[in-house]
């Protein structure tokens, strides 16, 4: 029996998040899609598990668990992850690094965003890369502040880690240049290549056909 469930889809960047802290964890769960292109997100069932009509949803030690940040808190406290520093001012210059991709560039380019923009004569592709873009610059510098280690901060997988690399999935997508963000694109790319990272990854998750 699974640990966990998961109502995710598979382009979502907050549940691309979760996904890779449940592999980060080895926490088993089963994955339920909700597919937002169709609108499921808000059907009744997902609004009652969700008020918002968003996902993830994380079902988990008996609670149902709504916004990917919340939820990654939540499983660095009861399972000791490590995804934030012990010292008060590391953890908030790691946090910093995630809310400049969860609270700053995701929440312009999320879908629902995206489409408004558009239907008031914005492009999508226009819209996306100048908000990645202008995102991925602002972390460039914060990330230039912590030395050379080999993730956000350090040589151990944080916070801001699981939150990069979703939206570098995204970047890619929109056709964003990475060139003037190198710091970024190499933190991403070591990333890349760990087993929690690559079994998250959403071409695991597409729906055929």
């Amino acid at each position: 029996m699974a640990d966990a469930v998961l109502y995710d889809y598979w382009r979502s960047s907050a549940a691309y998040r979760v996904r890779i802290a449940l592999n980060l964890l080895g926490l088993d769960y089963r994955s339920v899609a909700v597919d937002l292109v169709a609108g499921e997100q808000r059907s009744a069932d997902n609004l009652a598990r969700n008020p918002q009509g968003l996902v993830p949803v994380l079902e988990i030690d008996g609670a149902s668990l709504t916004q990917s940040l919340a939820i990654l808190e939540y499983l660095n406290e009861t399972r000791s992850a490590g995804w934030l520093p012990k010292d008060a001012g590391a953890r908030a210059m790691v946090r910093a690094m995630a809310y400049a991709v969860a609270v700053d560039i995701h929440p312009v380019c999320n879908l629902r965003v995206a489409r408004h923009a558009v239907s008031l004569g914005a492009t999508m592709e226009g819209w996306m890369q100048h908000f990645i873009a202008l995102g991925l610059e602002g972390l460039e510098g914060l990330l230039q502040r912590h030395g050379d280690g080999q993730f956000c901060f350090g040589d151990s997988v944080t916070l801001a880690d699981i939150c990069l690399v979703p939206q570098i999935y995204n970047a890619h997508r929109w056709g964003v240049d990475l060139s003037p963000v190198p710091r970024v694109a190499a933190i991403a790319e070591a990333l890349g290549q760990l087993p929690a990272f690559v079994a998250a990854h959403p071409d695991r998750f597409k729906p055929e056909g």
